[in-house]
């Protein structure tokens, strides 16, 4: 349950923040300075793309080299990015950010079925949006893979005058909320700061989204005819909760090819809203689920690096960018005690970091609770949302490989072959010269022997018999009845070591690759050749560093498809 403890202490202004954080001059006293900058340039990278050299980042922060340096060290000691070579490169850890908005916000997880429900039986993609001040957020995508395919992801900001929920969020918005619209409107009239969408020399002017607000409040559903892009229509409808108050827009989005605006409106309108009164059934009767709070010792470790690095990391950056993580799943909203109490932190110390992410716009607060905004999102989430299992694997796999100077390699399972959707080699003479795409009978590899080993005995019978083992050396194993013991010991091992059943003098080690629900999906391995190692030195040097390389795949596999769907390739 959400703690109510308040204390006099507790209250901070209630003010939400300016769009981008205020001028100099509206700075709080007591706000973090390096937490400021940190964000900046964890917002900087995120507008980027998720990578930039420190000396882009210093170009576009205004900040000292030096002081990009020690907020990316500092970063990177987190685990949010990677200094890899000249670049910084967003990590897929950072999305616990937005996965602790996300969490908080319930939406994704029990709406999201429904939004998959309704893509399936329109065959159109359906989104999930939230307002954010005077634009609109994206909180689930459910797209349909076509040649002409949404490409807007989760955490993508929208002007709101641009897009079917921006009318319905426009519906509630005071005198105040307008006032800031036009004043960004002014400031910036072809919407260049939304990057997410092409700027228009010719945007609606504010009589014509003050008449598509109208008809929203009226209607109670809202059209975007082309306004984000020639071909693009959607239409949305508010979803509300038990006390009548918008939680989100669901939107079905189509393309000009398949749809009209108003064939659009025929067509979706009432499965729309039958879909919209299921999940507004569902907020209504799904239990708020219990907080589970288990501080990390944080004092003890930001401590500990400040040791190990000395003036490289900054303990009030990774302090401030912690307490954003206070929030989740039961705890939507937390008072000052309780969210130091989340992130093990003095009560002086997130005091501080909330004044600043008050400010920011990325936390607000009322009566004393604090809350997370949409805002959070587009501090990496964007770009790392879109990350695909070889994408988040690669730099484990280019680590290993450094480590253990043998080539590495990512495969899934495709029926009875393994195929190889990532691959890291290092420069040897006598090297194992494989491709990304190279595909192989699962029964002769290591890779496709964990794969086998994880599924059903039923499914892993029917794919060994499909495969009509055949032997490729003289080594290969090729009775079904003794490679069915052989993945029951693989399965108990949680590893498999092939040597020279694929190819003579081949020797491969492979662990499997497990989501969030523990399913293996993928494979790694080493590769050798005989001559570099006994197998008894490769199950001694080389398979604990193997497991630990997938330990991080599988850390940052959880992170990133927690609120998204990772692809395999």
């Amino acid at each position: 349950m959400p703690d109510t403890n308040t204390t006099a202490d507790d209250a901070l202004p209630a003010d939400g923040g300016p769009a981008v954080g205020g001028p100099a001059d509206d700075l709080p006293a007591e706000a973090v300075g390096p937490l400021l900058r940190g964000v900046d340039v964890l917002r900087r990278l995120t507008d980027a793309g998720g990578r930039l050299s420190p000396g882009d980042l210093v170009r576009s922060t205004g900040l000292a080299r030096s002081t990009v340096d020690r907020v990316t060290q500092t970063l990177a000691r987190m685990g949010y990015l990677r200094l890899d070579g000249r670049d910084a490169a967003l990590t897929p850890r950072l999305m616990e950010l937005g996965n602790a908005y996300l969490a908080a916000l319930r939406v994704p997880g029990l709406l999201g079925p429904h939004a998959e429900h309704l893509a399936d039986a329109l065959d159109e993609s359906v989104s999930l949006a939230v307002p954010d001040r005077d634009g609109i957020r994206f909180v689930h995508q459910s797209t349909r893979r076509r040649a002409m395919s949404l490409s807007f992801r989760i955490g993508d900001l929208l002007p709101a005058e641009r897009t079917a929920p921006g009318a319905l969020f426009a519906t509630d918005w005071d005198e105040a909320a307008w006032a800031r619209w036009r004043k960004r409107r002014t400031a910036d009239p072809q919407g260049l700061g939304f990057l997410a969408v092409p700027p228009l020399e010719d945007t609606p002017d504010e009589a014509h989204f003050a008449e598509r607000t109208r008809w929203a409040r009226e209607q109670g559903w809202a059209l975007d005819d082309q306004l984000i892009e020639p071909g693009l229509v959607a239409l949305a409808l508010p979803v509300r909760d038990a006390a009548g108050r918008p939680v989100c827009a669901v939107s079905v989005v189509s393309h000009t090819s398949r749809h009209s605006a108003a064939s659009l409106r025929k067509t979706v309108l009432p499965q729309l809203r039958l879909a919209v009164g299921e999940m507004e059934k569902e907020l209504r009767e799904s239990p708020v689920e219990e907080a589970v709070t288990s501080p990390a010792p944080l004092a003890s470790w930001t401590s500990a690096s400040k040791q190990e690095l000395g003036a490289g990391f900054v303990e009030s950056l990774a302090r401030g960018l912690t307490v954003l993580t206070a929030f989740g799943a039961g705890r939507p909203e937390l008072t000052l005690t309780g969210v130091a109490q989340a992130c093990g932190l003095a009560r002086a110390t997130a005091r501080r970091a909330l004044i600043t992410f008050v400010h920011l716009g990325y936390v607000e607060a009322r009566d004393g609770m604090f809350r997370p905004t949409p805002r959070v999102l587009g501090l990496g989430f964007p770009p790392l949302s879109r990350l695909s299992l070889p994408q988040i694997a690669e730099p484990h796999l280019a680590a290993l490989a450094q480590r253990v100077h043998d080539s590495t390699s990512l495969s899934v399972l495709t029926g009875t072959e393994i195929q190889y959707t990532a691959r890291v080699a290092t420069s040897r003479v006598m090297n194992v010269n494989i491709t990304v795409g190279t595909r192989f009978p699962a029964y002769a590899t290591s890779m496709g022997r964990v794969l086998l080993a994880d599924l059903p005995e039923g499914e892993r019978a029917a794919l060994l018999a499909a495969s009509a083992p055949q032997a490729l050396t003289p080594r290969t194993r090729t009775s079904v009845e003794e490679l069915t013991a052989l993945l029951e010991q693989v399965r108990e091992d949680r590893y498999a070591m092939t040597d020279g059943e694929l190819e003579e003098g081949l020797r491969s080690v492979a662990v499997p690759v497990r989501d969030r629900t523990g399913v293996a999906v993928a494979a790694v391995n080493v590769a050798m050749h005989s001559s570099r190692r006994t197998a008894a030195e490769v199950r001694t040097e080389v398979l604990p560093a193997l497991r630990s390389a997938v330990a991080g795949i599988e850390g940052d596999l959880a992170q990133a498809g927690r609120f998204t769907r990772t692809t395999a390739c």
